[in-house]
C-alpha cells in the first residue's frame, strides 16, 4: 500500500511531527483542561481532547493537505464511512483514565491507505513512551514472510486485554464472564490503543476491543500487522473498520477468541 504522490515513509514523519505538537501542548496544559463533561452518548470528554485534536489536525493539514482528517471529536458524521485514504485520530484514547490522573491514556494517529491501516503512531504521555510503524516502503511488507510471533497460542494460557465491556447482562458482559472462566488472566486497562500495543509488545497475548471505533484502533492495527499479529473481527474475518468487535493475537489464539465472540456477542 502506498502512493506515488505521498510515500508512506514521508507521511510517517508527518504523523510523528503532528503527534509531537499535540503532546507538547498537553504536557503544559493546566488541570482545567482535564475536567470532564459528557457527550450525548454518555462518554466522557474534556477540553483537552478537542484542543489536542485541533493542534494535530493543523499540522496534518499543513504538511499533507490532500489527506482528510477524521477525528473523534470534530469534523465527522456519526456512523459515516471511513474514506479510503485518510488520517484517523483519537486525541486522547482512554479519556476516563486521563480525567482521573491514571497514566493509561494515549494519543493515537493512524493513516488509512486503500481502506486499510497503513501506518500509525501511538504516544502515551504519562508513560513517556511512543510506538510507531517502521518507515514503510511503497510495497506492503506484511504477509506470509513475516514470522508468527511467540507467546500463548491458546486461550487457557493467555493473558487477554479487554476494552469496551458493558455490564454483566450485556453481550460484552457475557463475553467477559466467559473470558474470566477460560483465559489464564484478563486485564482491563481502559484504553484500546494501549491494549493493541500490549499485544504488539508482548505484555498481552491477545486483546478484545468491543465497540471499537476506527480512530481507536487504526494506528494499533497497523503496528500489529507489521509485527505479524493476526487482527480479526468477531466473526473471524480480517478486521475491517466498522466491525463491532476486534480481536488480535497470534493466529490460533485470535481465531479462538473470535469463535468465543461469535458465541457470546449477539
Amino acid at each position: 500500500m502506498g502512493s506515488d504522490r505521498e510515500p508512506l515513509a514521508r507521511l510517517l514523519g508527518v504523523a510523528e511531527a503532528a503527534v509531537d505538537a499535540g503532546v507538547r501542548w498537553l504536557a503544559e496544559a493546566g488541570d482545567e483542561w482535564s475536567r470532564r463533561r459528557f457527550k450525548a452518548s454518555g462518554e466522557e470528554v474534556t477540553a483537552a481532547d478537542a484542543e489536542v485534536e485541533r493542534r494535530i489536525t493543523r499540522v496534518l493539514r499543513e504538511h499533507a493537505p490532500g489527506i482528510p482528517v477524521v477525528g473523534e471529536e470534530t469534523d465527522r458524521e456519526e456512523g459515516g464511512s471511513v474514506p479510503p485514504r485518510c488520517w484517523l485520530l483519537d486525541p486522547i484514547d482512554g479519556t476516563m483514565n486521563f480525567t482521573r490522573g491514571a497514566p493509561l491514556h494515549a494519543v493515537s494517529l493512524g493513516l488509512v491507505d486503500g481502506g486499510e491501516p497503513a501506518l500509525g503512531v501511538v504516544h502515551a504521555p504519562a508513560l513517556g513512551r511512543r510506538w510507531s510503524t517502521d518507515s514503510a516502503p511503497d510495497t506492503d511488507t506484511v504477509g506470509p514472510d513475516v514470522p508468527e510471533p511467540s507467546g500463548a497460542r491458546e486461550l487457557s494460557r493467555a493473558v487477554v486485554g479487554v476494552t469496551g465491556a458493558g455490564g454483566g447482562g450485556s453481550p460484552s458482559g457475557r463475553l467477559l464472564a466467559a473470558l474470566l472462566e477460560r483465559a489464564y488472566r484478563v486485564r482491563m486497562q481502559g484504553c484500546m490503543s494501549l491494549d493493541l500495543i500490549g499485544v504488539a509488545e508482548g505484555w498481552l497475548d491477545a486483546c478484545v476491543c468491543v465497540g471499537a471505533k476506527p480512530w481507536d484502533v487504526a494506528a494499533g492495527a497497523a503496528l500489529l500487522r507489521r509485527r505479524g499479529r493476526t487482527v480479526l473481527d468477531g466473526d473471524g474475518r480480517p478486521y475491517a473498520f466498522g466491525a463491532p468487535v476486534l480481536v488480535a493475537g497470534s493466529g490460533p489464539l485470535a481465531r479462538e477468541l473470535a469463535a468465543l465472540c461469535r458465541a457470546r456477542i449477539r
